[in-house]
C-alpha cells in the first residue's frame, strides 16, 4: 500500500521531488565515475609484453619484500609479508644466460640489458615514444624477445643504433640520421642504421625502443650485466618442468611465465599506477563525502517542505511508522529513476576526469577507463541506500508531526534530538582536532589529512546547523532588518526560521570550506616548496640545468672549469626504508659536491658527508629516532642493499627529498642516473664558457626555484578534484535554494494577499538570501581557517589563514554571487504575473 501511495505522490507532485531527483542523479553519477576510475586503475595491466616471444623470463626481483614474525598469545606466531615496488632493475650475473642454456628443454636464451636513454634528433629535438613514452635502450640481440624485426636498414655496429618505427616517425628520423644518446654512462653520437618494429605495429605503446650493438652495451648503458634473460623452450616441453629446471639454476631469482613476464621489464618502461590509485582513491573519497553531504541535506529539506502534507496524512489516520515507510518508499523509487540518467552520466564523467588527469601527467597516458557493470550496479545500490537512509532520518522527526498541524498556516516539525546532534558534533569536532593535533600534517599525508579534518568539521557544522545559524542570524538578521518594513520582515523571517536558513546555508558552507581548503593548502604547499628551493640555492652563483638531464661525466667536466670554487649536482632517485616491518618508498637525491658549499639544506645537525654516508630530513629522522653517527640500512632504486652512516639532519626537504646520498652511488644504481642540475659557485666568466662548450646546458644566475615533479603533479591533481567538487556543490547550492523557494509558495501568496507588492516580496527574498549567504560564508571561513591555520603551522611554523588573498576573495565572491543568484531567481520565477493565480489558489 505504501509503495502505491508513494508512486501516486511522485506522479502527481513531480515538482516537489525535482530537487531530490537532481541531487540523486548527481550523487549516483559521481559515485559511478569515481568507482569506475578506481576499478580501472586497480585492474590496469601493462599495455604490452616486451617478452612476448619468450616462454620464461628470469630477472631480479622488482620489489623489496620484508617478512616479519610476531609472537601472539598461547605461543602462536603471526607472519606478515609486505612489498614495495622498485623504480629500477638490478643486474643479473653476466654468465647466467649461458648457464640457463644448458638446462634440459631450453632451446635458446637471450640476455636483455634494458636502460633508459635520452634521444635527441639531428635538429636538437627530444624524441619520445607514443604518448611521450620513455625511450629504452637494449642490445640488438634482445630484439627477438618481443620480437622486433627490421623494416629498413641493417643491424647496428659500433657507433650505430636501430630505432623503432614510432621513434622514426615522431622524430622525423630515417636510416643515416645522426642522433645524440644520453644515459648515465654519458652522451655519445650514434648513426641510425635501421628501423625496426614488432609485428603489426610501429612500436610498443608504453616505451620507445633503441637498439645498440651487443658489443657496445656496457659502454652505452653503464650496466655490469643483463637486467633479464628470456628463455625459449624446445617444442613439446612442459613449461612447468622447464620452470623447475630453470629455478634450479636461477636460485632465488624470480622465474616468470605467462602474463607475469611483463613484470621483468624495466620498471620505468611499465606504466606506474601506484600514484593514480592514491589519486582516484582520494577522488572517490572527496566526491563520495560531498555526495552524501548534499544528498542528505537535500532530502531533509525536501521532507521539511512537505510537513503540511504529512500532517494531513496524520489527520487521515496514518501512523508515524507508516509515514516513515512512505518517505522511504518514495526515496527508493526516486533514486532508482535517478539512476537511469546517472549511470551514463557517470561513465562520461569518468572519461572526462581521466582525460584531464592525463593532460597534467598525473596518470599514465596509457590508462583507459573500463566500464564494469558490477561497479555501476554498486554505485546505484549505494545511491539508493543513501537516499533511503536520508529520507528515513529526515522523516524520523517529521513523521511525529501532530495531526492538528494540518489546520495551521505553517506546519513546523517537532523539535528535539538536540542531545544527539550535540553528541555527533562533539565527536566529529573532536576527531578533527585530533587529526590536526596529532597527525603530521607536514608529511606526505598532510593534504589528505587536511581534507579529512575539514570533512569532520563540516559534519559538526551540519549536526549543529540550526544552533550555529541561530546565533549568526540573530546578528545578520537584525542588520538586514534595517531599512523599512520589507527589511524588517526579512530580518524577522531569517531569525525565526533558523532551521530553514541552516538547511540552505550548509551547502554553501560545504562549497566554500571544501574548495577553499583544497585551494589554499595546495597553494601554500607550492609556495613553501618554492621558498625552500630558493633558500637551498641561495649560496650558489648560478644553476646549470638541461632539458633532459646531465650525466655525471659531464658534471665533472663542468666543475673543472677555471674559476669554479664549489659545486653540488643533484641526482633524483628513490630509497626504500624498513618501517615497522614493512618497506616504504621515500624520495631522495644523490648529491655530488665539491669545494665551497653550493647548496644549503638548512642543517640542524651535522652536514653532508662523503662516501658511505647520508643525510636525512628532520621529520624523517625524528620519525625513525635517528641520531647523527648512526648506521642505517636501506635499499637503493634497483634493490641494492646498503648501510650508510648518518652525518647530517636538514630542514629544507620540500621539493628536494627526504634523504641525501652520495651522487656517484645513486647514479650507479638508479636506471636514469642523470643530474637534474648543478649549483655552482664561481668567479669570472664561467657561464659563457659552459654554454659555448655545451650548447644544451642553460646557466641561470641566482637561486633555483625548481620544485620536484611530484609536487607539481599533486597540485594539478588537487585542482582537478577542486573543479569536480566546485561543479557538484554549485549545482547542489542552486538545487537547495530552488527547493526552499518552491516550498514557500503559500507564504509568498499570503504576503501578496496581505497587500505586499511583487517588488516588496522580491526585496525581502533578496535580503534573506544575503543573510543566508553571509551565514554560509562565515561558517565556511571558520572551518577553512581552522584547517588551513593548522596546516600552515605544520609546514614552517607560521600561522596563516588566508594564504592567497586574491584567490580567496575570488572564491568567496564566486560562492556569494552563486548563492545570491540561486536565492533570487527561483523567487522571481514564482512571482511572475502569470504565476499569481496558482500562488493564491489553495493547494
Amino acid at each position: 500500500m505504501m509503495l502505491r501511495l508513494a508512486l501516486g505522490t511522485l506522479r502527481h507532485r513531480v515538482g516537489a521531488f525535482v530537487g531530490t531527483f537532481v541531487a540523486a542523479v548527481l550523487a549516483v553519477a559521481l559515485l559511478a565515475a569515481g568507482g569506475l576510475l578506481l576499478f580501472s586503475v586497480l585492474t590496469a595491466k601493462a599495455p604490452a609484453d616486451r617478452f612476448a616471444a619468450s616462454d620464461l623470463v628470469v630477472s631480479t626481483d622488482r620489489h623489496v619484500t620484508v617478512t616479519s614474525t610476531h609472537e601472539k598469545k598461547k605461543g602462536k606466531t603471526k607472519t606478515k609479508t609486505k612489498s614495495e615496488r622498485l623504480t629500477g632493475a638490478g643486474t643479473l650475473p653476466p654468465d647466467l644466460a649461458d648457464r640457463l642454456s644448458r638446462v634440459p628443454g631450453v632451446a635458446a636464451t637471450v640476455a636483455d640489458s634494458a636502460f633508459p636513454v635520452v634521444l635527441v634528433g639531428p635538429h636538437g629535438q627530444s624524441v619520445h615514444g607514443a604518448d611521450d613514452a620513455p625511450v629504452i635502450g637494449h642490445g640488438w640481440g634482445s630484439a627477438q624477445l618481443t620480437p622486433y624485426a627490421l623494416r629498413t636498414g641493417r643491424t647496428p655496429r659500433a657507433g650505430e643504433a636501430v630505432i623503432d618505427a614510432d621513434l622514426a616517425q615522431r622524430g622525423g628520423l630515417s636510416v643515416g640520421s645522426r642522433v645524440m644518446v644520453t644515459s648515465r654512462a654519458g652522451t655519445r653520437p650514434l648513426v641510425v642504421s635501421g628501423v625496426a618494429a614488432p609485428s603489426g605495429r610501429a612500436g610498443l605503446p608504453a616505451q620507445g625502443a633503441l637498439f645498440v650493438a651487443d658489443s657496445a652495451i656496457g659502454q652505452v648503458s653503464g650496466l655490469s650485466g643483463p637486467t633479464a634473460v628470456g628463455v625459449q623452450a624446445v617444442r613439446g616441453t612442459s613449461i612447468g618442468e622447464l620452470r623447475d629446471g630453470v629455478r634450479s639454476v636461477a636460485g632465488d631469482l624470480p622465474v616468470r611465465t605467462g602474463g607475469d613476464r611483463v613484470e621483468a621489464d624495466l620498471p620505468g618502461a611499465v606504466p606506474d599506477y601506484i600514484g593514480p590509485i592514491s589519486i582516484f582513491g582520494f577522488t572517490i573519497g572527496i566526491t563520495g563525502f560531498a555526495a552524501v553531504f548534499v544528498l542528505t541535506g537535500t532530502v531533509s529539506l525536501g521532507v521539511r517542505q512537505r510537513l503540511r502534507e504529512l500532517a494531513l496524512l496524520r489527520t487521515a489516520g496514518a501512523t508515524p511508522r507508516q509515514l516513515r515507510r512512505l518517505l522511504g518508499a518514495e526515496a527508493v523509487v526516486l533514486a532508482i529513476l535517478a539512476a537511469i540518467p546517472a549511470v551514463p552520466l557517470g561513465i562520461v564523467l569518468s572519461r572526462v576526469i581521466a582525460a584531464r588527469f592525463k593532460e597534467i601527467d598525473a596518470i599514465p597516458a596509457q590508462f583507459e577507463v573500463r566500464t564494469n557493470p558490477a561497479v555501476l550496479v554498486a554505485a546505484v545500490v549505494v545511491g539508493v541506500l543513501l537516499t533511503f537512509v536520508s529520507a528515513r532520518v529526515a522523516g524520523r522527526r517529521a513523521a511525529k508531526i501532530a495531526p492538528t498541524q494540518a489546520l495551521a498556516e505553517t506546519a513546523v516539525a517537532p523539535t528535539g534530538a538536540l542531545v544527539l546532534r550535540t553528541l555527533i558534533a562533539l565527536i566529529t569536532a573532536g576527531g578533527a582536532v585530533a587529526v590536526l593535533t596529532f597527525v603530521p600534517l607536514g608529511g606526505d599525508l598532510g593534504m589528505g589529512m587536511s581534507f579529512i579534518s575539514s570533512a569532520l568539521l563540516l559534519c559538526a557544522v551540519a549536526a549543529l546547523g540550526p544552533v550555529l545559524v541561530h546565533g549568526l542570524t540573530a546578528v545578520f538578521g537584525r542588520v538586514a532588518g534595517l531599512g523599512g518594513v520589507t527589511a524588517w520582515l526579512a530580518g524577522l523571517v531569517t531569525r525565526a526560521e533558523s532551521r530553514r536558513v541552516a538547511a540552505v546555508a550548509v551547502p554553501l558552507v560545504l562549497m566554500f570550506a571544501i574548495n577553499a581548503t583544497m585551494l589554499l593548502t595546495s597553494n601554500l604547499l607550492t609556495k613553501v616548496t618554492h621558498s625552500e628551493a630558493a633558500a637551498r640555492g641561495a649560496v650558489a652563483t648560478a644553476q646549470v640545468t638541461s632539458r633532459d638531464g646531465i650525466p655525471l661525466t659531464t658534471v665533472a667536466d663542468v666543475v673543472r672549469q677555471p674559476g669554479v670554487t664549489g659545486s653540488a649536482a643533484t641526482v633524483p632517485t628513490s630509497v626504500i626504508l624498513p618501517e615497522e616491518d614493512e618497506p616504504e618508498d621515500h624520495p631522495a637525491q644523490g648529491i655530488e659536491h665539491s669545494g665551497d658549499s653550493a647548496i644549503d639544506l638548512g642543517f640542524t645537525a651535522g652536514n653532508l658527508g662523503g662516501a658511505g654516508t647520508f643525510a636525512a630530513s628532520k621529520p624523517l629522522a625524528s620519525a625513525h629516532h635517528w641520531k647523527v653517527g648512526e648506521s642505517v640500512s636501506m635499499w637503493l632504486a634497483d634493490g641494492y642493499p646498503v648501510t650508510l652512516r648518518l652525518t647530517g639532519i636538514y630542514e629544507r626537504a620540500r621539493g628536494f627529498g627526504e634523504l641525501a646520498l652520495p651522487g656517484a652511488l645513486v647514479a650507479s644504481h638508479d636506471p636514469r642516473g642523470l643530474a637534474t642540475g648543478v649549483a655552482l659557485r664561481y668567479d669570472g666568466d664561467v657561464a659563457s664558457r659552459i654554454t659555448a662548450r655545451w650548447p644544451d646546458l642553460t646557466v641561470t644566475r641566482g637561486a633555483s626555484t625548481a620544485t620536484a615533479a611530484d609536487t607539481e603533479d599533486q597540485e594539478g591533481a588537487w585542482e582537478v578534484m577542486m573543479a569536480i567538487t566546485l561543479g557538484f556543490t554549485a549545482i547542489a547550492v542552486i538545487n537547495t535554494f530552488a527547493i526552499s523557494a518552491s516550498g514557500r509558495r503559500r507564504e509568498y501568496a499570503d504576503l501578496r494577499l496581505a497587500g505586499a507588492t511583487v517588488g516588496q516580496v522580491r526585496g525581502a527574498a533578496l535580503r534573506e538570501a544575503v543573510v543566508t549567504v553571509a551565514v554560509g560564508l562565515v561558517l565556511g571561513a571558520i572551518v577553512t581557517g581552522i584547517v588551513v591555520g593548522a596546516f600552515s603551522i605544520a609546514q614552517d611554523g607560521a600561522f596563516r589563514i588566508i594564504v592567497d588573498p586574491a584567490r580567496y576573495a575570488a572564491l568567496a565572491g564566486g560562492v556569494a554571487a552563486l548563492g545570491l543568484v540561486a536565492g533570487i531567481v527561483p523567487t522571481r520565477v514564482l512571482l511572475r504575473r502569470r504565476s499569481l493565480p496558482d500562488i493564491v489558489s489553495p493547494e
